[in-house]
Order: C-alpha cells, then structure tokens, then sequence
C-alpha cells in the first residue's frame, strides 16, 4: 500500500511496524515540531482549558436537532487524510470518535500549514457546524482549531492495535486509546459498583463505612499478609486481608447495617484469578442471618448484571449462566458424596476420615480432622463442577473460625459460599457471636499460626472484647467485586478488569 492508499485508508504513515532506530527518529521529529511551535509562542503546554459544549456519540446520535448548529469538541486525533487544501480527521473523545472537516479557506492558509504538522496522538479542540458528507457521515465543518496537547510518543495503528497483553497492561493509558472494547469494559465496571452501592443502601438501607487499611492484626480471613514498618511508632503494620473484624465491631456499636467496598491485599500467588491487590466488599446486618444473606446475594449480582448488560443472563467465555433468583443450594456433604463418593453421615470419626483422604491421595491428611478432610475433598473433586450460581452451605468448624454452629449439627457452621462458573464470588455467615467459642477457635488458629500455618488467623483479643460488649445476631457476607465483574464483562483474565494490575518490574 502507498502513501495515498494509506491516507485514503486512514493509516497514518508514521504507524506502520517500524524498527526501534525509525520510532526514535520519528519521536524526534515530533519534538522538533514541538520546538518550533514554541518559538512561534504557540506552545500547546500552556493552554489550560478548552469549552466543550458537545461530545461524539451525542452529536451523532442527536444529529437532526444539531444539523448546522455550532459545536465545541475536544480530543484525540486518531486519523488523519489530508487532500491538498482540505483534510478528514478523526478525534476521539470519551463518547468515541467524531469526524471533523478542516479547510484551507476557512480557518486560513497559515493556522493550515500548521494543522497540517499535527500529528496522530494529538489532543486538538474544535470548534465548527454539524453536517453530513456525501457518504452520509455526520461531521464537524470545521473553523477553528487548536492544539491543546503535543503527543511525543507513537501510538500503534488501528490495523495492529496494542495486542501485546503484557504491554497492555503496563501502558493501560494507551491501551483505552487504541482498544475501545478496554475503555467500555472499564465504564462496565463503574455501573457494577454503582449499582451495588445503590442497591444496598437505596433498597436495603446499609451505610457506607471506612476502616483502617493498615492495621496491627491482618484478621478476617485466612491469607499471608503484607507487612510493612511505621517508623514514628516503631511497630510493624499489615495490610488488611479483610475488614470483616472491624465492621462487626461497628454492628456492635449500634451500625446495624454496615458495608465498605474497597482494596484487599493478600500475599499469595498471582493466577488468571487472582492479583495481590483486589477489591472486595463485606457487609453486616444485625438480626440477619445466612437466609438473609442469601437474599442479598443473589439480587445484588443479579441486579449488577442487569444493570451492566440489561439481562440477569450473561454469557461467559463461551458459557451461559442465568443470574436470576433463586439459586440453588446444596451443602458440601453432599457435593463430596456426589462427586468425591465419600458419605460422611457414615464416616464419623477422625479416623475413618484420614482413611477416606488416604484413598483419595490428600497430601497431609495424617494430621488432619473429619472437618478438614471434607473440606479438602470438596476442594480437589467438587468445585470443578459448580457451574452455578449455586450455593455450598454446611462448612466444618474448622475452617469457618467466625461463624455460628450449625446447632443441628454443631460440627458444620451456618456458613455458605457462592459459586458461579466454578469460582467462589462470595462467602457468608450467620456470624459468630458468643466471645467464648470464639476466644478458643482462635486460640486454636493461633497454634497453627504458629506451627508454621502463616495464613492461620491470628488472635485478635480486642475483637473478642467486643463480643463481650455484645454483637446482636448478625448476618454477614463477603463478595469478590473484581470476580463479579470479570463474569459480567466477560473478561478471561482479572488483569483485564483492573486498570492498573500488578506487574513485576521490566529489567533495567
């Protein structure tokens, strides 16, 4: 393809896969054009504002009210086609994309010969009337124009895009330029946690609250900690793995409806599902329970999703999930026995269990519990197979230290998780709340701490204090905010849905 071919087609020349010497001979260039602007006293670095009165989408979709009305737009030039003494651009603004008509005659040959310098990735503003080409494109006409910003870099071109995921992902600025579908994910993204705040705090009536992001003791769940050292105090801090053992603090102060949304850090490996820094959401309602909870759940993600995509059905890397309520229930007894062919209603000790994880090859099950081995079997040979949405209730004691027991069955909890395409995307209790049974699982935990379990909970006497104080009965949930996303937005990697993953540092 020549040079005239490439304008008429919108490909800029200075985009085409070019080599490391070319591109830092073309960012030369383009510094130079910067130089000279401003030593003519045009230096786009001093403009500070510019009125925009209309964006892309509303002028296209709003064209027979704004037909020859006079406009003010503003943004990024993404194509250009420059035919003698007029040219075709393109500029991006967060709506999209607008095409504006720039003629010699009407904005005058000098401030042409100018605009004819500015380059792909440049941030201009506009001013002009709103028509309709032969093609029956709606457009800008075009009588004045302003560089508000020089770009010094090379974008990649809209034929190749930025594909490269690593690069992606560490140049997300570019990424929203050059890949729309990013920038709608993204904007998904907002109307999600919108609509969960709106959800509960318009139809539910729970407040909003903030709790401390660095604290003496990482509680709430089981996970390895960040740590860090306050220098005044001289004392080591840890990044919160949950604020659930500070907003049941706040129920116990008389919050009755409680939630905080906001970052997570865990120090654990990092997958498609999993990023040391995630968002999550916790909440508390006094006299709920795991019914309550129940509730909760299903019509927030429902709800989120329909307000996202306009359907409680999503589709999800080639699946199909129906969000709407009710979802189904089953307990992880009975999941093991479907899928693993262990019946626990028979194996009633200790030690048939570790029998039981023995034929299943559970590495560690010598010194593991009835409750532990359920779990363990649940994890290897059951989750594959949750689809969902589902519900898995009746978690053992041992692994569910905050939650109230069963007292049908004081073994298992009144817990549940929430599964949709196999992954947990939420946790719930009807929380614990006698101060004894929780002072001994914590004790209990604090042995595996320090037999070498680093993400067994730690003791948290304080929390205890408050639970002698008094917690009402609560119902308590947790959801994973970016899993939920990544379900709706259809997203393959959890990298994909926050804006600035973590990546490990580039050599030098």
């Amino acid at each position: 393809m020549n040079t005239e071919e490439k304008n008429r087609a919108g490909i800029p020349e200075e985009t085409e896969e070019i080599s490391e010497e070319r591109l830092n001979e073309m960012r030369l260039i383009r510094r130079e054009k910067l130089r000279k602007l401003q030593e003519m006293g045009r230096n786009p670095f001093l403009v500070e504002t510019w009125d925009v009165s209309a964006y892309s989408a509303d002028i296209r979709e709003g064209f027979e009210k704004m037909e020859g009305n006079r406009v003010s737009c503003a943004g990024r030039i993404m194509a250009n086609r420059h035919m003698g003494k007029a040219s075709f651009i393109d500029i991006q603004d967060k709506q999209g994309r607008i095409q504006c008509y720039v003629r010699q005659d009407v904005i005058t040959p000098e401030e042409y010969e100018i605009f004819l310098t500015y380059d792909i990735g440049d941030i201009i503003g506009v001013e002009g009337s709103v028509f309709k080409t032969r093609h029956g494109e709606v457009s800008v006409r075009a009588d004045k124009v302003a560089l508000l910003s020089k770009s010094l870099q090379i974008l990649p071109n809209k034929y190749q895009g930025l594909k490269d995921t690593e690069l992606r992902y560490r140049q997300r600025y570019v990424d929203l330029i050059v890949n729309p579908g990013v920038r709608d994910t993204f904007i998904m993204r907002a109307k999600i946690i919108h609509e969960i705040r709106r959800y509960l705090e318009e139809e539910r009536g729970f407040l909003e609250v903030d709790t401390p992001i660095l604290t003496l003791i990482a509680g709430g769940a089981n996970a390895r900690p960040f740590t860090t050292h306050h220098n005044t105090l001289g004392i080591d801090l840890k990044l919160r793995i949950s604020n659930e053992l500070y907003l049941k603090r706040l129920t116990v102060g008389g919050l009755d409806r409680v939630y905080e949304m906001g970052k997570m850090f865990r120090n654990e490996g990092m997958d498609k599902n999993h990023n040391p820094e995630f968002t999550s959401m916790e909440l508390y309602q006094a006299y709920g329970n795991m019914e309550t909870m129940m509730d909760i759940t299903e019509n927030l993600i429902a709800n989120a999703a329909k307000a996202a995509t306009s359907s409680m059905i999503i589709e999800y890397q080639g699946k199909t999930f129906d969000l709407t309520p009710p979802w189904r229930r089953l307990s992880m007894q009975e999941a093991v026995k479907k899928w693993a062919g262990e019946d626990f209603d028979v194996i009633d000790s200790d030690e048939k269990a570790r029998e039981a994880a023995k034929r299943h090859h559970i590495e560690g099950y010598e010194s593991m519990t009835r409750g532990h081995v359920i779990c363990a079997l649940f994890e290897e040979y059951c989750e594959e197979y949750l689809d969902g949405p589902v519900f898995i209730t009746g978690h053992p004691v041992e692994v569910s230290p905050l939650a109230k027991r069963d007292p049908d069955d004081p073994r298992i909890t009144r817990r549940f998780e929430a599964y949709v395409n196999c992954w947990e995307v939420a946790n719930a209790f009807s929380e614990l709340n006698d101060p004894i049974d929780q002072y001994q699982r914590f004790r209990e935990q604090q042995e595996q701490l320090e037999s070498g379990d680093d993400e067994a909970h730690p003791m948290d006497e304080d929390f205890v204090n408050a639970l002698e104080v008094g917690l009402p009965p609560t119902g308590g949930l947790g959801v994973g905010i970016d899993r939920v996303i990544m379900l709706v937005t259809n997203a393959p990697s959890i990298r994909d849905i926050i804006l600035f993953p973590t990546m490990k540092p580039l050599e030098e």
